[in-house]
């Protein structure tokens, strides 16, 4: 039998997985990526010395024969490579008291109730949600596409699922700042909806993610995230396929509504059986395609109203040796400060010394983060204003940090700054978004009911990526890219398989 031809729009995490997986289902397969790297979101870039990593905190997957391992042997990704485990997940502080999120639920469960002996409802419920949810296997969600469920394997799902139908219920749909409100501590109130990073976070993917990290399938890939992606990469490369690079594609090529190709901005058209998106789905639904494949549904979830997150990240290469310091560390500040437009009161402090390939020996690399407005840089974007207010917010920043780390200032060596516009140019990401679309209460019931991935009245196209799997995890735009070949290989009726790299 003759191979059918892909092409894949992206060389992110989606791409690279579905590229491996249609060459192990014998697949000719090409991908085109816009920039010279793999990866997309997931990167890393190196500056005298220093490297930044722009993705990974965590990899859901590290653990040997927990749950998404077993895809990321097959990808090639996890063997030999070393992985840490954080016994903490972060601190937060307002300079007196300091909540440290514990991955263990017992030790998290007594720490906060020293802290606030008279929350113990909340404080008991939260850390018997974090146990409950170390036995919630999140591969059953994505071991198969949904549109290829027969009786027995909804049967098997359902079975699955019942345990935890009741936790999912209240704390899929419970933010970590309304779950905050049922404390009477104050600082717990205010510390509380920051323990993931963001207010909106479901209190179910704060104790899932724990629970995966007290398991140790939640860990750091030592050598950062472009190193991780690499390995993909030479996965793919080693089964036969073909990327480019610095090939941006301008159109989605369409005939009698069959997805029959691409044209790239240098003018080159490429025909292939089947095409696959993996970028930005708002680039590729309305721009790539020209919006002809919509409905409903579809513009309804690109008007604006679900949530996506932004932020600006300053990025330090510092001549000091921080490892005896707590790893990261939100800092909620007494009195605001303003940034881009904006009064901010939490400024999360990270650096990487737990993995030393990342800085020079005895230095460190410091990550400060903060959320913005998409709006407030595309407005002053193409001024000298734009530089000079990243210039400004990294001034501010730095300021804040010498609070905390004094003399840090006269040991900074290097200094990066990336803004949503940086996101938006590196990756195509819509609006600057670091991961799609943020998991919150309007996108829970889309990860858990799954998004089409294929537009109505387009045939011979698929989509996959963060766009389409709501959570913004890498484990999960892999997975999104196995799940269409497996379509595909239904579609075509070949059995779906998927091998490990030969040692």
């Amino acid at each position: 039998m003759a191979e059918k031809s892909i092409i894949i729009v992206g060389g992110g995490i989606a791409g690279l997985s579905a590229g491996c997986y249609a060459r192990m289902n014998g697949y000719r397969v090409k991908i085109f990526e816009l920039h010279h790297l793999p990866g997309g979101l997931c990167t890393a870039w190196t500056r005298k010395g220093y490297t930044f990593d722009g993705c990974i905190h965590y990899l859901f997957g590290s653990g040997e024969g927990q749950p998404f391992n077993q895809m990321w042997q097959e990808l090639g990704a996890v063997q030999g490579r070393r992985f840490v485990n954080h016994e903490e997940y972060q601190r937060l502080t307002d300079g007196t008291k300091t909540l440290t999120v514990y991955t263990d639920p017992d030790r998290l469960e007594a720490h906060l109730l020293d802290l606030a002996p008279g929350d113990e409802e909340p404080i008991r419920a939260f850390a018997c949600g974090v146990r409950h949810f170390a036995h919630f296997d999140l591969t059953a969600l994505y071991a198969k596409p949904r549109p290829l469920f027969d009786a027995l394997d909804w049967r098997a799902f359902g079975a699955k699922m019942m345990p935890f139908v009741p936790s999912l219920l209240t704390w899929a749909l419970t933010s970590m700042k309304a779950f905050a409100l049922r404390f009477q501590d104050p600082f717990l109130r205010r510390a509380i909806p920051q323990m993931f990073s963001w207010d909106e976070a479901p209190a179910m993917m704060g104790m899932m993610l724990l629970a995966y990290m007290n398991a140790e399938n939640a860990g750091f890939p030592v050598g950062a995230s472009l190193e991780f992606v690499r390995a993909i990469e030479k996965r793919f490369i080693d089964l036969g396929g073909e990327i480019f690079y610095r090939h941006q594609v301008e159109k989605i090529l369409t005939q009698n509504r069959k997805a029959v190709g691409v044209r790239l901005y240098n003018d080159e058209v490429h025909y292939a059986d089947d095409v696959i998106s993996c970028a930005d789905g708002h680039a590729t639904i309305f721009d790539m395609l020209g919006g002809e494949f919509t409905d409903r549904t579809i513009r309804r979830m690109y008007d604006g109203h679900l949530p996506t997150h932004q932020m600006v990240q300053v990025s330090l290469g510092v001549q000091r040796d921080l490892s005896r310091e707590p790893h990261w560390v939100t800092h909620l500040l007494d009195e605001p400060i303003l940034l881009a437009g904006e009064e901010r009161s939490e400024v999360s402090i990270k650096h990487y010394c737990f993995d030393p390939s990342l800085a020079p020996s005895g230095c460190s690399v410091m990550e400060i983060m903060v959320r913005t407005n998409y709006s407030y840089w595309q407005r002053i974007y193409g001024r000298t204003l734009y530089d000079s207010e990243q210039s400004q917010i990294s001034d501010i920043l730095v300021d804040q940090l010498k609070k905390w780390h004094p003399g840090i200032q006269a040991d900074i060596e290097f200094t990066d700054e990336a803004t949503p516009l940086s996101y938006e140019r590196y990756t195509g990401n819509w609006m600057g978004a670091t991961c799609g679309w943020l998991l919150a209460r309007e996108t829970v019931p889309l990860m858990i009911l799954g998004v089409p991935k294929t537009l109505p009245g387009l045939d011979r196209f698929w989509m996959a990526g963060q766009w389409v799997e709501p959570g913004g995890t890498v484990s999960l735009a892999a997975a999104s890219g196995r799940n269409v070949i497996q379509l595909l290989c239904a579609r075509d009726r070949r059995p779906f398989t998927a091998s490990l790299p030969e040692n």
